[in-house]
């Protein structure tokens, strides 16, 4: 395991964050805190991600004493619309009706605070998809149910394997957690 020096909380209930960040070589808690996610109607597209991890970070206020915690939010942006995690079968239909064909960004905030610091960046990867027939999509959501990820798909599941035809920038970015800035990041605390 990597000798981070700190106690280290990842404050996420996301089973692809966690895998990714104790592959990554580091041993954490998992605490996480009930956080509003709403923003600013205003806020850019861009800037959401960013901006809902800084508040889910924000939640820890006074609470951290020697602890490091990170919070992350993922988007799907797709020209300039942002599709959360679907509500339902037919949401997740199309959001992925939406993106099929089409290129669009995966755009992941994290926020990095101890009780004196806090590091908030982002990191955005360009996905590809091709064309999605019904029947992939059906099976798809039949098959993975995809409700509890932003635009609908896991690139590391089935859809990936089959309906993405490129990405540019990190893969793990669109998992969940853009794991090498994290790493840097955490060592500069």
């Amino acid at each position: 395991m990597m000798n981070f020096n700190r106690p280290l909380i990842l404050a996420s209930n996301s089973p692809r964050r966690q895998e990714l960040l104790r592959n990554a070589g580091f041993e954490f808690e998992i605490k996480t805190k009930e956080v509003d996610e709403s923003y600013p109607e205003d806020t850019p597209p861009e800037e959401v991600a960013k901006y809902l991890a800084a508040k889910k970070g924000n939640a820890y206020g006074n609470d951290l004493k020697d602890e490091v915690v990170i919070t992350a939010d993922t988007i799907v942006k797709l020209n300039d619309q942002i599709l959360g995690k679907p509500e339902n079968y037919d949401d997740a239909r199309r959001m992925l009706e939406a993106l099929s064909g089409t290129e669009h960004e995966v755009i992941t905030g994290v926020c990095i605070k101890s009780r004196d610091k806090q590091i908030v960046f982002d990191d955005t990867t360009r996905v590809y998809f091709k064309k999605l027939s019904e029947e992939e999509i059906d099976y798809y959501i039949t098959n993975y149910l995809p409700y509890d990820k932003a635009g609908a798909y896991g690139i590391q599941e089935w859809i990936g394997m089959v309906g993405i035809e490129k990405i540019e920038g990190s893969f793990f970015n669109v998992v969940g957690l853009p794991v090498n800035k994290v790493y840097e990041a955490l060592f500069t605390l």
